[in-house]
């Protein structure tokens, strides 16, 4: 005998059954968050990366650009290139191998704030990428860099709260 299921037609049912898909996609979501920030650490860490070697591989381009375009506020150009630089190349080798913990995002989020103020005038599409970028470094700053990381494999003990 061929039985027909139907979804249940008692609203206490239907709220029941509905919480249970709600549970489920929970699960599933949450199950996706180590992929997920280790991705964004991934992406990050490349957009700097390259930008860093872009700076390194022609250092006079890179002064001139700091001395005449780039207005990092409170720094000396030269100074300033030889920080963003470094920051652009130490710290997302930090966040790709997940190690120092949130510095790495923080770190980030400063050069990425700094670049983008330091711009007099940035064409809007640039700045949507900078406030993209920011987002990903503040959500991993504040989540931190995840359970897929050097970080919490040396430390597994600990207790996180997220």
């Amino acid at each position: 005998m061929n039985t027909i299921h139907t979804a249940p037609t008692n609203p206490a049912g239907l709220w029941q059954r509905g919480q249970s898909l709600w549970g489920q996609l929970t699960r599933l979501l949450d199950s996706l968050q180590p992929l997920a920030a280790l991705l964004a650490r991934l992406y990050i860490a490349q957009v700097f990366f390259l930008s860093g070697l872009t700076k390194l591989r022609d250092w006079e381009v890179t002064l001139a650009l700091f001395t005449d375009e780039y207005k990092v506020p409170l720094l000396p150009p030269a100074l300033a290139a030889a920080m963003g630089t470094a920051g652009e190349l130490a710290l997302p080798v930090l966040l790709v191998l997940g190690l120092g913990g949130r510095f790495s995002p923080l770190g980030l989020f400063v050069v990425n704030v700094v670049a983008a103020i330091s711009l007099g005038e940035i064409a809007p599409a640039a700045l949507q990428q900078h406030v993209f970028w920011g987002s990903l470094l503040a959500g991993l700053a504040i989540y931190g860099l995840g359970p897929w990381s050097l970080d919490r494999w040396m430390a597994p003990r600990q207790r996180r709260p997220f």
